[in-house]
């Protein structure tokens, strides 16, 4: 229902920074058009893709692209969806926003903002094999009925390596886990030979949180953060 997932998009004080950061754990840009008129740039690793905006809006946000925004945006309210934000004349670039239950942000622009990078889903950077985008939720049913209509399948919960609830999509995979195994969204990564990842990345001198969920043994599995507050959960395992 949401058309075809775009990036995740996210707001950053300082784009070469954030820029830096995710070349040095081996992404990739990819080429932008003029579509967005502040500091914008696109890194991917074949999977995730990460849009990185150099202004403020509500961050992060899904985003995807669907063909008609302006009749989009009347089937979504029709389905009692509230849009925060709506511009949908000819003469602007068609987009609208609203918030899940748990307060994700979405979004949905009428076109894309980069070129496809050329770059396979195998070619994995140092964090490894892009699982999911993970969001905290106090009511798994709840973002369960919320995101199925919007053409998300939920899967089996597993309690490992923490209790969580996938979804899976055509383009983008997405999962909710407990506040209390963090209180924000994370991008989460897997690889059996996470350790050997991990032993590179932090000769970058790439910083840990300390928020590693409980159970999670620290030689094998990590939590850092981009320069703009992004947290990515680096797991060992088979993706």
């Amino acid at each position: 229902m949401l058309g075809r997932f775009h990036e995740i998009s996210l707001q950053t004080a300082d784009i070469r920074a954030s820029v830096e950061f995710y070349e040095r754990l081996g992404f990739t840009q990819a080429s932008t058009n003029d579509t967005w008129t502040h500091p914008y740039g696109v890194l991917t690793d074949g999977r995730a893709f990460i849009g990185l905006h150099q202004r403020r809006f509500a961050s992060p946000a899904l985003t995807f692209v669907h063909a008609g925004v302006a009749s989009f945006a009347n089937d979504l309210e029709a389905r009692g969806i509230v849009l925060e934000t709506r511009h949908t004349s000819e003469e602007t670039f068609n987009e609208v926003g609203f918030h899940d239950p748990d307060g994700q942000s979405v979004r949905v622009l009428e076109a894309r903002t980069y070129s496809p990078a050329t770059r396979g889903a195998e070619e994995v950077s140092l964090c490894g094999y892009f699982i999911e985008y993970s969001m905290p939720s106090m009511d798994f049913e709840r973002a369960r009925e919320f995101w199925e209509p919007m053409g998300f399948v939920a899967t089996e919960e597993p309690d490992a390596p923490y209790a969580h609830m996938p979804l899976t999509s055509d383009h983008l995979d997405i999962a909710f886990h407990r506040p209390r195994t963090l209180d924000r969204p994370m991008l989460v990564f897997r690889d059996p030979n996470m350790r050997e990842r991990l032993a590179r990345i932090r000769a970058f001198g790439v910083k840990e949180t300390g928020e590693l969920p409980r159970g999670l043994p620290p030689a094998a599995n990590a939590l850092i953060e981009a320069p703009e507050g992004t947290a990515l959960l680096l797991l060992e395992g088979e993706s």
